[in-house]
């Protein structure tokens, strides 16, 4: 996260909006770091100097994204795999990108997010970093790349393209070597943000539980947030990154008032595990930019959210289910 505040420069902006008669204004992209002299009422005054990156303005004005749920799960019922799937069960035999990506378009869809890898550690594309994927599955002979043949259908149509990748991985043997892992993901990061043209969005999942051998994963969120921003520093980082928060439900539905302007940050270090706590907010605390919690806080950001829901019970397609569809008055009135 970029640091453009210096104490000097924010009370000189404090100066100017308890009515001093200079003409220049003083914005802040994406955060300000409070300096411990500063009283509640300056703070929610500069609360409304906060403005979002090119970044997080250009995915605003995208309203509509198709969040694609598809992977090894859509072919064992499940909605979690864990780890120990048979890649020749993956065999989208009728998989067709461009009609996705058609019928999404005329739907008014901006961009869509496709799940490259979920927890069960199965990968879309052809990785080098594991044999869990769809090279080792007998679709197409092993040559075929689900990720390449969706981008390749957003291009066509003009759509926008972003990438779920699952931190967790229930397959990797490294998991829980945290060092190990983390490098393993760094790989599987850049193959996807380097292989396929322009990525708009990384979406990563707060889902941090055990791994084949039994031990948890501390990730180390500073290098992937580095990689993003060195290879596809347009895109915006999702969820448990910094510039897109998760809105704290799957119901589609926000806050009466949904701040975009927040003290909340990911949980990526214990200090900022420590000043959530202080604050008592989280992504599904209601109160997210309170002037009572802009008075409290040491820092604010801007953090809009994202507001998922999936048209069926859970993410992926199970045919017993097809009877619980979402209707177009559901999804309308959401």
């Amino acid at each position: 996260m970029r640091q453009i505040l210096i104490v000097a420069s924010l009370l000189a902006a404090i100066v100017l909006f308890d009515g001093c008669r200079q003409k220049e204004r003083a914005y802040f992209e994406k955060e300000i770091i409070f300096p411990e002299e500063i009283t509640p009422e300056q703070k929610i005054k500069l609360s409304a100097y906060l403005t979002p990156t090119p970044q997080q303005y250009a995915w605003q004005q995208l309203e509509l994204t198709a969040f694609i749920h598809f992977g090894m799960n859509t072919f064992t019922g499940r909605e979690w795999g864990d780890g120990t799937e048979d890649p020749s069960v993956f065999q989208p035999t009728d998989f067709n990108a461009e009609q996705w990506v058609s019928v999404l378009q005329k739907a008014g869809f901006n961009m869509l997010i496709l799940t490259a890898k979920h927890h069960d550690g199965f990968c879309l594309w052809p990785t080098k970093t594991t044999a869990h994927s769809v090279a080792s599955s007998p679709w197409r002979g092993g040559q075929g790349n689900i990720v390449r043949e969706v981008k390749n259908a957003c291009d066509k149509y003009n759509m926008k393209f972003g990438v779920y990748l699952s931190p967790w991985d229930r397959n990797a043997r490294s998991y829980g070597d945290s060092p190990a892992y983390n490098h393993l993901f760094i790989q599987q990061l850049t193959e996807l943000l380097t292989q396929y043209g322009r990525i708009d969005e990384v979406w990563f999942d707060g889902a941090n539980a055990e791994g084949p051998n039994g031990k948890r994963q501390i990730y180390d969120w500073k290098r992937f947030y580095q990689v993003i921003d060195s290879l596809q520093p347009q895109s915006v980082k999702a969820i448990m990154g910094n510039d897109i928060r998760w809105v704290g439900n799957e119901s589609g539905l926000g806050r009466q008032t949904e701040w975009s302007v927040t003290p909340l940050q990911p949980d990526i270090n214990e200090s900022i595990v420590e000043e959530n706590k202080r604050l008592g907010v989280s992504p599904m605390s209601e109160d997210l930019g309170s002037r009572k919690l802009i008075g409290e806080a040491k820092a604010l950001y801007w953090y809009p959210s994202e507001v998922d829901v999936s048209i069926r019970p859970g993410w992926f397609y199970h045919p017993e289910e097809d009877h619980q569809v979402k209707t177009l008055a559901q999804l309308v009135d959401i």
